[in-house]
């Protein structure tokens, strides 16, 4: 089975050209061997104008000799014209043999400058698996490169006939850190919780791309950015790397939610898991049974492992810390003593997302980078982070799209609060967002929230997390249409719509201001403030 990049891919939802893209991505995935790694869906920009696209190509084939084949998928009708084969884009033709032919000239340009004019063959491939070429060799394409609806089940064989395998080069390694890095194809982990739908982000100064050029010995980086910045994508493109050097690495996060979101995305080979979990796993190798009845079982958990030698299967040749700003101070030896002597150590943080009051980590002597881009969040919402965050905090717009103004929806008091949840939910819905699409978080705690008290609200079932796991440990989740949690469970996940609710308070200070920075930042394309009337006064005076 061929490896498919970027991961993640089986769990997304697509509709229309994209679902057939994911159809072609099977094939490829099951018809090729493990010879050959596909890249789907790759773009490349100006790296000086991130919304300038100057090429895009459905799928990159390369093989293990580090030479690729371009593939350009077309489905539905195309038309024979005297200068070629032309797809009829709302009115207008665009021819497809020159759309091929400045695709494979930019990206051979690109690779001659970053590859230092080393060769890369590069084959190209035209797939129409709805269309009958009727006239192929006054199609602009050579015949034997064009797989049309006669030859669509023989894709993969007429991959490798055309781009044979090959036995492993160094070269190979340089075109895949081309592909997944400077061209930015990584895995954004956006979902909602417990479901990986995962999205493919391109930025052309993403952090998966800079920080990785570092070069130190020993590799200890710690990352500062601000939500949105491409903190989880660097992660996970660290994990990957680590895997494909046959090295394991460790991916530590400190809320649950947000390690079994990551579980479920990343390759597999590593370990992925908060701290505590990370303890159990310690105590029960060792023959002891954590007893989790008792106030102080985590405390008790954490001095238990303390006392233990880590076995060498918990040892790692990188640690990924996700969510530094969450870690207790005490516990950072405890987590550096599963880094083996020459292993990569990341810390990742927001410190405006921290809501818990405990020493922060010091990190002294560790390469520091500042990331103040939010690629993620709407304009409007950035706008609200902006009213904020403290001045010496700074949050940059870098979304390429503008998103959907943010809403603010006030109540008088607790007895109307559900009419204006629904007014909010509603909102989303008006917009064009599915059920599925929408979160609906309460800015209250787990305990405190009327609305996690409801199973329905209005015509929609809730899905809610139901305390417990499966034998795999995935979560279990009530069945409903919409996902309704707590700002703090959904910390490090995002939904394309948010409903942030029950949002109350008397003064907005530091930590009402980083709860609704939390709360706010989750929302991809579309925010709903459902307020109270003094909170939204103080809020809307301030932004």
């Amino acid at each position: 089975m061929a490896r498919i990049v970027p991961d993640g891919w089986q769990g997304m939802d697509a509709v229309g050209g994209l679902r057939r893209e994911f159809e072609t991505l099977g094939v490829l995935a099951q018809g090729l061997p493990d010879d050959y790694t596909v890249y789907h869906a790759v773009h490349w920009t100006n790296i000086e104008c991130a919304h300038a696209i100057h090429g895009e190509v459905d799928f990159v084939v390369v093989n293990r000799g580090g030479h690729m084949m371009l593939i350009e998928q077309k489905c539905g009708d195309l038309e024979e014209t005297p200068e070629g084969l032309a797809k009829n884009y709302g009115g207008k033709l665009k021819s497809v043999p020159v759309q091929m032919a400045r695709t494979v000239n930019s990206l051979r340009t690109r690779l001659t400058r970053t590859l230092q004019g080393e060769y890369v063959g590069i084959e190209h491939l035209l797939f129409c698996p709805d269309y009958l070429c009727k006239s192929p060799q006054t199609a602009g394409v050579v015949p034997e490169r064009i797989v049309d609806a006669q030859r669509r089940d023989d894709l993969c064989s007429v991959i490798r006939q055309i781009l044979p395998a090959a036995q492993p080069s160094p070269l190979y390694q340089k075109v895949d850190r081309f592909l997944c890095d400077v061209i930015q194809l990584e895995t954004d982990a956006s979902a909602l919780a417990g479901q990986a739908k995962a999205l493919v982000t391109r930025v052309s100064s993403g952090l998966a791309y800079w920080a990785r050029q570092l070069d130190m010995t020993p590799f200890r980086l710690h990352v500062t950015g601000t939500a949105g910045s491409g903190k989880t994508q660097l992660a996970l493109a660290e994990y990957r790397a680590t895997l494909d050097g046959g090295r394991r690495p460790l991916y530590l996060c400190f809320n649950r939610p947000l390690a079994d979101h990551i579980a479920m995305i990343a390759p597999p080979g590593g370990m992925v898991c908060t701290f505590h979990m990370l303890c159990e796993r310690m105590l029960r190798q060792s023959g002891a049974v954590p007893d989790f009845t008792s106030a102080t079982a985590f405390d008790q958990l954490v001095a238990a492992c303390a006392e233990m030698t880590v076995p060498q299967d918990l040892l790692f040749d990188t640690v990924i810390v996700d969510e530094g700003q969450d870690i207790r101070a005490e516990w950072f030896e405890l987590i550096l003593r599963h880094a083996r002597e020459d292993a990569r150590l990341l810390w990742l943080e927001d410190p405006m997302q921290k809501l818990y009051r405990h020493d922060a980590v010091s990190l002294a002597g560790w390469t520091r980078l500042r990331a103040d881009r939010n690629f993620r969040s709407p304009r409007s919402v950035v706008r609200l982070l902006q009213a904020l965050v403290p001045d010496e905090v700074s949050v940059v717009s870098a979304s390429p799209v503008a998103g959907h103004e943010m809403e603010v929806l006030t109540y008088a008091n607790g007895s109307v609060l559900t009419e204006t949840v629904k007014e909010g939910l509603q909102a989303c819905l008006d917009a064009g967002f599915d059920a599925a699409d929408i979160a609906l978080l309460t800015y209250r705690g787990r305990d405190s929230s009327r609305i996690l008290s409801f199973d329905q609200l209005g015509p929609h079932v809730l899905k809610k997390f139901q305390g417990s796991y499966d034998s795999e440990g995935r979560p279990g989740y009530s069945q409903g249409e919409i996902m309704v949690d707590t700002v703090h469970r959904f910390k490090g996940q995002s939904a394309p719509a948010v409903v942030l609710a029950e949002i109350d308070f008397e003064t907005l200070g530091d930590e009402e201001a980083r709860r609704l920075f939390v709360g706010a930042t989750r929302a991809a394309m579309k925010l709903v403030l459902v307020m109270s009337e003094r909170a939204a006064l103080q809020l809307l005076t301030r932004i």
